[in-house]
């Protein structure tokens, strides 16, 4: 007979794994506009401090997920090594591409992250009781996440004053909820707060792009229906 402890373990890792494999549609989704830029040999006006922050974001919750930080969290390493891989190939083509301005700032950007990583790992391996490291940098990298899945408020406000969905891809904020999802059980099943209350945020702002979605593109369907000359006769 499977004891309930297996069965919590089980419905984790398969949580995890789900998670893994919808981040892969995160991680990928900015290849569009990468290909333009190779394309036309120039950044024009998009920025490259997403995929700065994104690499950052990765770096820490990589560093959480390690067993030197937390237990038995070795899906959210993987995800994250994945996810970091992905951030700083995007973010040196970036550099590359850009004019000479922009060049500078990213490039000084990047030693700052990794800066920035190397002071947090030392600092985390100086602390000797296990529970405070836990806390230092699980605080870090749940605050990273909050702050990252915040960022689509800006494209929900964009979305509700425009009544145009043209800027929020359907697939992105698609994969974004799953993958907030899987991860909020994940760290549910792993009693991890640190994992479940931001990616639990993540999922509720999923759900939100997601209705807004399909009701301002409902709308603009709508629209498209109707008559273009009104008579009043």
């Amino acid at each position: 007979m499977i004891s309930s402890s297996s069965v919590l373990a089980i419905c984790k890792d398969a949580a995890g794994v789900a998670g893994n494999i919808f981040a892969f549609g995160l991680f990928v989704s900015p290849m569009p506009t990468f290909r333009r830029i190779i394309r036309n040999q120039s950044t024009e006006q998009f920025s490259g401090l997403p995929y700065i922050y994104a690499l950052l974001n990765c770096l820490l919750c990589m560093w959480y997920g390690t067993p030197l930080i937390s237990s038995d969290n070795v899906l959210v390493t993987t995800v994250n090594s994945i996810g970091a891989v992905f951030q700083l190939i995007y973010t040196i083509l970036f550099i590359v591409y850009a004019e000479k301005v922009k060049k500078l700032r990213m490039l000084g950007l990047l030693l700052a992250v990794f800066v920035l990583f190397a002071i947090v790992v030392a600092g985390s391996l100086q602390m000797i009781d296990h529970t405070m490291r836990w806390i230092f940098v699980g605080s870090l990298s749940g605050a990273s996440l909050v702050s990252m899945f915040a960022s689509p408020l800006f494209i929900i406000n964009l979305v509700i004053r425009t009544k145009s969905v043209e800027f929020m891809p359907f697939y992105l904020s698609l994969s974004t909820f799953l993958m907030s999802s899987c991860f909020f059980l994940y760290g549910l099943f792993n009693y991890d707060p640190f994992i479940y209350v931001p990616n639990g945020m993540g999922t509720i702002l999923g759900i939100v792009q997601l209705v807004l979605y399909f009701y301002y593109s409902n709308r603009s369907r709508e629209d498209s229906r109707e008559p273009l000359i009104v008579s009043y006769g």
